[in-house]
């Protein structure tokens, strides 16, 4: 039952986000999903569900599979590393920060491979505005978004 739930959030993500937009910028609800996957889960299961969030991600949007495919790969797994690791303690400032920060990471990284494997999809200016903007959009998340042990 857990599959259906992550399969309805993902598509929802996925609609939503391309459906709204603030300042033309259209929010990263799939972040949210590989962060989420990364406190509660672990690394190995965050790293995966990760991939597979950015897999389906690519297949529907980017001309080539890979770069959502590594960006929420990582998010997932860096999400638990600093939080489930015992890197850092929860707080909800803290899931706030860290969630903005690798929201960024995220863009940062589908941007450099898309760049480096295909062509520069944007200007490095329009690229800063849409990682800040949609870092925004996603830092009051990190209030929400806990880890299990910490209910």
């Amino acid at each position: 039952m857990r599959y259906v739930y992550w399969g309805l959030a993902l598509f929802l993500a996925l609609i939503i986000q391309s459906r709204l937009s603030l300042l033309g910028v259209s929010p990263n609800l799939t972040v949210l999903l590989a962060y989420f996957a990364g406190i509660r889960y672990g690394n190995t299961k965050g790293l995966f569900i990760g991939a597979l969030i950015g897999a389906i991600e690519d297949s529907v949007s980017s001309s080539f599979l890979g770069p959502h495919m590594l960006s929420k790969g990582i998010v997932g797994y860096a999400a638990s590393f600093m939080i489930s690791g015992g890197f850092f303690r929860w707080t909800p400032v803290l899931g706030m920060i860290l969630l903005s920060v690798l929201t960024l990471t995220d863009n940062a990284i589908g941007f450099i491979s898309r760049t480096l494997f295909d062509k520069m999809p944007d200007a490095l200016s329009t690229m800063f505005f849409i990682s800040i903007m949609q870092s925004l959009l996603n830092a009051p998340a990190g209030i929400f978004l806990r880890p299990s042990d910490e209910e």
